[in-house]
């Protein structure tokens, strides 16, 4: 499959930032897009919604469906994907990218975040792969996809936020046990990770708004980077943790400066990319605090 024309994603948390991304660069192809996230009105510090995000999906040329749905909840996803499959026919793409963040200690953690990142990312991401591989079973090149790291099991990436890692990390092991499950079926399960911060919400409000932003690729490597993935005969290419510059450098792309927000701030690592990850040739990428050396290759 080199094209997404006519093809159908499920993509949660497609409203805005990196779910958007990954929809708008399928619907450059003619794909359709089940825009599957709870945000049916305009929040004061979030920009976009289900509508919006369908309008640009259909401006990109695609076809959508905005679809209101928690994934937390077990009829809402039923729903959902039974509503894309009476719309468009079937799913060949799963995009799990849906997902909540909270950076604190266990003592800082209350129950109801920890509810909540468990229940989206973890819970979330196993049940919207459940409810969609019986029909991922009758596409010709069906793909789920995991906005999650690969499992670098070190202390650092635990200590300062145990319930988010765990919450993370359920997402890839979704990802071994599924590619493992259904390798005979032909259903490719994949993750894809950033090496830096990338310009969204989550960074802004977070991890120290402006300047951070401005030191963060945009969305568009990792809608690229997705796109590259799901595009791959399923068959060949399955239970691989990915990061997006790699995946890109490997289909040809050199040229790395047009995803940056700001060229003259260096970049910043994303948690989670393993100190031996080597990044492609004159990329060079700045630690998080107290995460290790820089990475950089030339």
């Amino acid at each position: 499959m080199t094209s997404l024309k006519d093809k159908t994603l499920f993509i949660s948390g497609a409203s805005r930032g990196i779910g958007l991304a990954i929809a708008l660069r399928a619907a450059r192809d003619g794909a359709n897009v089940a825009i599957a996230a709870k945000t049916a009105e305009p929040h004061p510090k979030l920009k976009g919604t289900i509508y919006t995000a369908a309008d640009e999906v259909l401006a990109a040329g695609g076809k959508a469906l905005p679809v209101l749905c928690d994934i937390r909840d077990e009829a809402q996803v039923m729903a959902a994907i039974e509503a894309t499959v009476a719309e468009f026919g079937g799913i060949d793409v799963c995009v799990n990218n849906a997902s909540a963040i909270s950076l604190t200690n266990s003592q800082a953690t209350d129950m109801k975040r920890y509810d909540l990142m468990m229940g989206i990312n973890t819970r979330g991401t196993f049940m919207v792969s459940k409810y969609c591989i019986p029909h991922l079973k009758k596409a010709e090149s069906p793909h789920i996809l995991m906005l999650s790291p690969p499992l670098d099991m070190k202390t650092k990436w635990f200590e300062h936020s145990t319930a988010y890692t765990m919450a993370k990390f359920g997402m890839s092991m979704c990802v071994l046990g599924l590619a493992g499950e259904q390798k005979s079926a032909g259903i490719a399960v994949n993750a894809l990770w950033p090496r830096t911060t990338i310009a969204t919400a989550a960074v802004g409000n977070l991890l120290g708004g402006d300047a951070m932003m401005r030191a963060s690729r945009t969305p568009e490597i990792m809608g690229d980077a997705a796109y590259a993935i799901v595009t791959r005969p399923s068959r060949e290419f399955t239970g691989n943790f990915c990061i997006d510059d790699k995946v890109l450098y490997a289909n040809g792309v050199r040229d790395f400066e047009r995803y940056r927000v700001d060229p003259s701030v260096p970049l910043m690592s994303d948690f989670f990319v393993p100190d031996d990850d080597v990044p492609p040739p004159g990329v060079t990428v700045q630690p998080l605090p107290s995460a290790g050396g820089a990475q950089t290759a030339r």
